[in-house]
């Protein structure tokens, strides 16, 4: 499958070694704004062509899908585009800038009939699927906790006094949408959109959050999710059940999981996988492209609204709004689908 590359960041770097291990990938083309970075870029990586016109690129016929790796508040219109001009699309997280924006990109999916999915790279990953496929033996689910703390390698260029795209507000970012979103994902594949929720958020002068939590309730438990772009967590994410409690060592990578029975016993549902957890995400997309489906099962559009929902939600609660939200109506969404 012949891949364009929409980024030259460090993630779109993970993503090409990745994809390079996997059979079939095959890496044609990369668009970028400017010509010296796309050249240079094309160069380093062994791309075959650069462009700097996206239109130019979808319309070559030398791919057959895209992934979108550029500031979150190009991810939709870039999709659009692309999927105009019939190119499948794995498209970064966050999906979007707002809920509006995803329900945009799923419509138009459907309508050109090609395959959207969110690069939630956990939620793929060989022990998530050990998580979702054992937790029936929690018993009844009360509670959901997880952290995701990462001390930026940007923030000491913020507090230095300059203004890195991470966390500058015109890009759609902050720790909500750049690092929350690895809390918020695995909860709604597992559970749902939570009934209510409460936020509350450590805002930087930027106008982005530097840090943030979140009290979800279920009808029959409740969920807390903690973030951070200007601190680090070293905490596990439990899931409590009246029988017994999942360990997962973290909710953005789950590399070990355990059940820990109030018995006393403990039961290692830790799977084998590779450290580059892109290579899932990258085979399940082009699985479902081979096999003629236009969704996945796990990142599913429902998902990816939903959590975008709860992080809408949250960011009216804060007070941390976007550009792009400019034309979203904060309630519609929810409206028009019946989430």
């Amino acid at each position: 499958m012949r891949f364009g590359v929409i980024g030259t960041n460090w993630i779109t770097e993970e993503f090409i070694r990745s994809g390079r291990e996997v059979d079939g990938f095959s890496l044609e083309a990369v668009y970028s704004r400017t010509e010296e970075r796309a050249r240079e870029f094309a160069a380093r990586q062994g791309i075959p062509y650069w462009f700097t016109d996206l239109e130019d690129m979808v319309k070559s016929k030398r791919i057959d899908a895209v992934y979108i790796a550029s500031p979150n508040s190009f991810h939709a219109s870039q999709a659009l585009v692309c999927m105009e001009h019939g190119m499948h699309v794995l498209c970064e997280k966050p999906l979007a800038s707002n809920a509006a924006e995803v329900l945009q990109m799923i419509q138009a999916a459907r309508r050109h009939e090609v395959l959207l999915m969110e690069a939630v790279k956990s939620t793929l990953a060989p022990n998530f699927r050990a998580i979702q496929g054992n937790l029936h033996k929690l018993g009844p689910i009360r509670r959901y906790v997880a952290s995701n703390g990462q001390y930026s390698s940007r923030y000491d260029a913020y507090k230095a006094g300059q203004m890195p795209n991470a966390f500058n507000p015109a890009f759609s970012n902050g720790a909500l949408m750049d690092i929350g979103i690895y809390c918020v994902y695995p909860l709604v594949v597992l559970l749902g959109k939570p009934q209510r929720i409460q936020a509350e958020a450590v805002m930087l002068d930027s106008g982005v959050d530097g840090q943030g939590s979140i009290l979800m309730r279920y009808p029959d438990c409740e969920a807390a999710v903690m973030y951070s772009k200007i601190t680090t967590s070293f905490l596990p994410a439990e899931i409590q059940g009246e029988d017994a409690t999942m360990v997962i060592d973290k909710i953005n990578r789950p590399q070990k999981v355990e059940i820990r029975y109030r018995d006393g016993r403990v039961e290692d549902l830790t799977v084998p996988q590779t450290p580059h957890l892109m290579q899932y995400e990258i085979r399940e997309f082009m699985e479902l492209i081979q096999n003629g489906k236009r969704e996945s099962a796990t990142n599913s559009h429902q998902n990816s609204l939903m959590a975008m929902q709860i992080m809408d939600e949250a960011r009216r609660q804060i007070g941390l709004r976007f550009p792009a939200d400019a034309h979203a109506d904060w309630g519609k969404q929810e409206e028009e689908t019946g989430t």
